[in-house]
């Protein structure tokens, strides 16, 4: 079964020549190699590349071991460049390397190599990026698969389709597996077994009760404002555990660092700045979600809206949390100051979308209840309410956009 990942392919062969080296990163499973190993070679050869001016070193592979000597490895590829056209250098799973930064930046120099490695686990990741290659590193970020990836190989109906996805999630095995059982276990066994013991290992984690439990509290709150501050608050009071905030932002950041949740912050939309804390995360993936819950809460209403950040990140979109202060009268006529939240505010270049998720609108009084914070906007960019009732998508008096989920998701151009 071949899954087309037309966007992520597009970023790979948009960076080619770039001068720099591509490094293809993202959470574990999410088909990295794959991407680069059978879409981008043969994208390559389709363009008329000869083989022997690929060279590919799969450094997972026990057989491959010698070259996970720097010195062997560079003398190996040396050894396949033979003139000066054009060479493709693409390794994967390059932490194994000792000093790779070392050989790849010995490529930075030479004109006729193009350079693509992947690196995940507890030696490579998204912060290594930045700082191993001097500045010349261009990171494309691999996520699980988008649902218009999934549904293009999901045998059923696209309700089928969406309710499978945002039990199960996006990552490529898990689609091909037959059975829920099968489903089940895999998801299982990768959280606990690859990236805990990632992390773990990167970070020398001794007590991980506690890094565990966050995880937990993080799974069962997303869509949720937190902070360090109130999440010591409920270990002391509900865990019985002393840990400090300032550990408990430090396990944030590294769960961010391993691609497993992103973090989303509050910005005021009239003053037009930042608010610290709190803040949102949601997971990159929603069956890593549910597995580490044991899939026992299965709320739509906050897996819709994980799912909808998910989508909007894929589009390359920064998403932020929207805060709307309004100073409105009370019952007795006196001034009071309220926050309305925008569930996400999203900046791609000069363009910006406000996007408000409601499961459902039942009436009209859940509809005003919804698009409130929107009408509290005064600007002239698109504001839009996404549902999953079955809807035509319309635009009301306000200039607000009501659209279905499935034309959110299937749509690459819907807002």
């Amino acid at each position: 079964m071949e899954i087309k990942r037309d966007l992520l392919l597009k970023k790979l062969i948009d960076s080619k020549h770039n001068g720099m080296i591509k490094v293809v990163t993202g959470v574990r499973r999410s088909g990295k190699s794959y991407l680069l190993f059978n879409l981008f070679c043969q994208h390559l050869k389709e363009e008329g590349i000869a083989a022997d001016h690929i060279i590919k070193v799969d450094l997972e592979d026990r057989r491959n071991k010698a070259l996970r000597d720097p010195d062997a490895l560079l003398n190996y590829i040396d050894s396949r460049m033979t003139d000066q056209q054009m060479y493709y250098i693409l390794l994967d799973e390059v932490q194994h390397v000792v000093d790779f930064e070392d050989v790849l930046n010995s490529y930075l120099k030479l004109e006729n190599a193009d350079v693509y490695v992947t690196g995940s686990n507890s030696k490579f990741l998204s912060k290594d990026v930045i700082t191993e290659f001097r500045g010349r590193g261009d990171e494309i970020r691999v996520a699980p698969l988008s649902f218009r990836e999934f549904i293009s190989v999901f045998q059923g109906s696209r309700e089928k389709a969406l309710e499978e996805y945002m039990l199960y999630g996006g990552l490529p095995k898990v689609v091909t597996f037959p059975t829920v059982e099968k489903k089940v276990e895999y998801l299982k066994q990768l959280f606990q077994k690859t990236y805990l013991t990632d992390i773990k290992e990167r970070y020398k984690i001794k007590n991980d009760g506690d890094l565990e439990e966050l995880i937990d509290i993080i799974a069962s709150t997303i869509g949720g404002l937190t902070n360090p501050t109130k999440l010591e608050n409920t270990f002391l009071t509900v865990k019985h555990s002393d840990i400090s905030h300032t550990t408990i932002k430090s396990y944030l950041d590294i769960l961010q660092d391993v691609f497993l949740v992103e973090k989303s912050v509050r910005y005021d939309i009239k003053g037009r700045k930042y608010i610290d804390t709190p803040s949102k995360y949601y997971f990159s993936d929603l069956g890593l979600r549910n597995a580490r819950l044991n899939f026992r809460q299965y709320e739509e209403t906050h897996l819709m809206e994980n799912l909808i950040y998910n989508e909007l990140r894929l589009r390359g979109m920064s998403v932020d949390v929207g805060v709307v202060v309004k100073h409105e009268k009370d019952a007795n006529g006196v001034s009071v100051r309220k926050q309305y939240e925008v569930d996400f505010v999203c900046n791609q270049g000069s363009q910006r979308y406000y996007i408000q998720s409601a499961l459902h609108l039942p009436s009209e009084e859940k509809r005003e209840q919804e698009v409130r914070s929107l009408k509290g906007i005064n600007d002239s960019f698109k504001k839009f309410v996404i549902t999953d009732d079955l809807i035509s998508r319309y635009q009301d008096d306000d200039g607000i956009t009501y659209m279905n989920i499935y034309e959110f998701l299937l749509n690459e151009d819907s807002l």
